[in-house]
């Protein structure tokens, strides 16, 4: 039997949205770290996603099944799991990587998890969902840009940035670890070459005209997250600290009126761009909205280079980022 993905046996978290002809046959998602939770009941389960426009190399996704192991799978037209008994079961996918320079804004999406439905026996239950969300705001770091960059090395520039959907890992961010450890679901918007100042790879607007969107013309549905981690200024390097501090403040205004009751912190860059200008801007906002928007300083963390921390630094960046919230309350 098919169940198309808005039946009540699906879940979806994060940035989605209803996507493809006429917006009836799919929910998509181009934010890695997104997550489906289907319900259903037999031995097995057959996911069909829309892979319309998807290209070389397709974008790659975790996949659990109740409560065993995580496995990585390409995003194919049709995936299968098998369980080892019959029953009901849940199944966890969460959008892992994808190449960031493809387009995942405006139509046509590629760079995209798009799910039809799914063919099993029957459907189940969900469990009931989560109450309390951490969403953090960032660019290729938060959306996990080459946290196993030593896995698959290639010279050769054209070649390595297809092995990019293997190096890449939302799910092994410091958001996504931070967010777990606390007790909070992950909500993870990044976007590699995306800033305050600029947009991103694959079309991706500038930060603040991006935040309001699953992607062009989808506004976000998600529930209000309690707190938001903002983590933006490794992009923004090119451009004035004066361009970027307005900037920064159009986006605070931004997520602000989206979620009025949201604990706001600001994150400076782990590669030590304008911190202390960040934070005085931040106490000036804060007098000026009469609002108490925080700020962590993350100077001296981790190192400057590389860039995209691999998988141990992030824990590093993880452990002090859970000190630093615990501190504030969260």
């Amino acid at each position: 039997m098919f169940f198309k993905y808005d039946h009540p046996s699906v879940r979806t978290i994060g940035r989605w949205g209803r996507h493809g002809w006429l917006c009836e046959n799919s929910i998509a998602t181009t934010a890695c770290g997104a997550k489906l939770e289907i319900a259903f009941t037999g031995e097995m389960i057959t996911l069909q996603f829309d892979t319309l426009y998807s290209a070389h190399p397709y974008p790659h996704m975790w996949i659990r099944l109740d409560d065993g192991v995580w496995t990585e799978s390409t995003v194919e037209k049709f995936v299968r799991v098998r369980a080892n008994t019959d029953g009901e079961h849940l199944l966890t996918v969460v959008y892992k990587s994808a190449l960031e320079q493809q387009h995942r804004w405006n139509p046509q999406l590629v760079g995209k998890l798009a799910l039809m439905g799914y063919e099993a026996d029957g459907a189940g239950t969900l469990p009931p969902a989560p109450t309390r969300y951490l969403e953090f705001v960032g660019d290729s770091i938060t959306e996990g840009v080459e946290v196993d960059y030593d896995a698959c090395v290639v010279h050769d520039y054209d070649v390595w940035q297809y092995n990019r959907p293997t190096q890449d890992d939302a799910m092994g961010t410091y958001a996504y670890l931070t967010a777990q450890a606390l007790g909070y679901e992950p909500l993870i918007m990044g976007y590699g070459a995306c800033g305050v100042t600029r947009m991103g790879c694959g079309g991706v607007p500038k930060a603040a005209d991006a935040y309001p969107f699953s992607f062009a013309g989808v506004p976000i549905d998600y529930p209000a997250p309690e707190i938001i981690v903002i983590n933006h200024g490794a992009n923004d390097r090119i451009l004035t600290v004066d361009v970027y501090l307005k900037e920064y403040r159009r986006l605070l205004d931004v997520i602000r009126e989206i979620h009025p009751k949201a604990n706001v912190i600001s994150l400076s860059a782990f590669c030590g761009v304008w911190p202390s200008e960040l934070k005085e801007m931040i106490q000036d906002y804060n007098r000026e909205h009469g609002c108490e928007v925080g700020f962590i300083d993350s100077t001296g963390w981790i190192p400057a280079e590389p860039l995209h921390p691999d998988r141990n630094g992030h824990r590093i960046v993880a452990e002090h980022l859970i000190e630093e919230l615990k501190k504030m309350g969260c």
